[in-house]
């Protein structure tokens, strides 16, 4: 079975929820317009279809629009190397999608991390707290509107009391128009 076969055996079984098969640069997504139906349509793929491997879940901040996230669910069939993705929009308002981790035990720590960096919540999720930053940490620093500069913290000691300095750092480079060449920190003299 190939990965537009599998797709669009999704696409019978569960209708209107989820998109026409969209294919970029070889590789097959389809999207799941209900967040609650997404944990539905991963059992699916994984007792009918074979997708034992879940690769990654990842998310994208469509800061500025409604919805605001998106979440990608990476699958693969370990012995064919088949792969699709799965995705599903989750607004603002609600910021809660059910957890997969009954279905992948390696949902786990992705789950997590997306909570901890994006602020989006997994229902269900047996122990959904931070992964990289500090429990109490009241910001998600892969939100687009996180400052690059950092947040002041009121916690010495424990982190930093100023915003932390990347200004000029290795990470940071100047909004432009121009090429990419333009904007590589390392090609920056002190004086721009």
């Amino acid at each position: 079975m190939t990965a537009l076969e599998s797709a669009n055996k999704i696409k019978a079984k569960f209708g209107d929820l989820v998109s026409e098969p969209a294919e970029f640069r070889g590789e097959i997504s389809v999207k799941v317009s209900d967040a609650e139906k997404i944990f539905d349509v991963c059992s699916f793929a994984k007792q009918q279809l074979g997708f034992d491997y879940l690769v990654d879940i990842s998310s994208v901040d469509n800061y500025g629009t409604d919805p605001r996230w998106t979440v990608v669910y990476h699958l693969r069939v370990i012995d064919s190397g088949i792969e699709i993705r799965l995705k599903n929009d989750v607004s603002e308002e609600k910021s809660e999608l059910p957890s997969v981790l009954p279905v992948w035990r390696t949902a786990n720590w992705h789950e997590r991390e997306i909570y901890d960096m994006m602020g989006i919540r997994f229902s269900g999720h047996p122990d959904l707290r931070r992964i990289l930053m500090w429990e109490g940490y009241p910001y998600f620093p892969l939100r687009k509107d996180f400052p690059l500069a950092g947040k002041p913290s009121d916690l010495p000691g424990v982190a930093f009391t100023q915003p932390a300095p990347l200004e000029g750092g290795p990470f940071v480079t100047i909004p432009s128009a121009g090429d990419a060449i333009g904007r590589e920190p390392r090609v920056r003299t002190p004086e721009e």
